[in-house]
């Protein structure tokens, strides 16, 4: 049986829609978990009924508007409040969260930036952010198209205001153009000096 470590880290994927996020936090989930971590996996917006709320929003055809991004900027915070309550539990516990999306995808998202940070000033910075960077035409080919978010012009942007975001909050850029596999390995080569597991084997 695997030792549990009982380490505690907030661990963030951020990215454009369809980078990859929801595969790669799988596999890092399988990997800590295999490593004898206990791990809790997170995702923004919630399955609270603000959280509801917002992904019905986000359908809308106004969703890119800047009044409408003020409103799910504002939505995204109160959520955001309810699940650092469930963050707050599992540190208690010792569990490493694994979160997709944090208050980082508003400040790339949601406008002005100087205002998203005002209401997010009670959340919780991630202690470890890693950001996907993918192409973003190669990332509106593997979206469904279902949300205003997932256009090739707003995502340029939300792209270009991730890697400024990157720059001033020492992220992990990882390049996601590259495949399924490699993308996993760097990921590991990022998180495992955070927890004490040795990065010699991992290919």
């Amino acid at each position: 049986m695997l030792e549990n470590h009982n380490q505690f880290m907030y661990i963030c994927l951020e990215g454009i829609d369809g980078a990859g996020k929801s595969t790669q936090i799988k596999l890092l989930y399988d990997w800590l978990i295999e490593s004898g971590h206990e791990v809790e996996l997170v995702v923004e917006p919630t399955s609270s009924p603000v959280g509801v709320l917002i992904r019905k929003m986000l359908q809308n055809s106004r969703a890119t508007e800047p009044d409408f991004q003020k409103t799910l900027g504002l939505l995204f915070a109160a959520d955001r409040m309810i699940l650092m309550d469930k963050i707050r539990d599992e540190e208690s516990k010792g569990k490493i969260v694994i979160s997709d999306r944090s208050f980082y995808s508003s400040m790339a998202y949601q406008s002005p930036s100087e205002w998203i940070a005002e209401i997010n000033k009670f959340v919780r910075k991630p202690d470890l952010v890693i950001l996907l960077d993918l192409d973003v035409e190669t990332a509106v080919s593997r979206c469904q198209g279902t949300d205003e978010f997932e256009k090739k012009a707003f995502l340029s942007k939300v792209q270009k205001n991730y890697l400024e975001l990157s720059d001033k909050e020492d992220f992990f850029v990882i390049n996601a153009n590259n495949g399924v596999n490699m993308v996993h390995r760097d990921i590991k080569r990022v998180v495992a000096p955070k927890l004490g597991i040795c990065v010699d084997g991992i290919v």
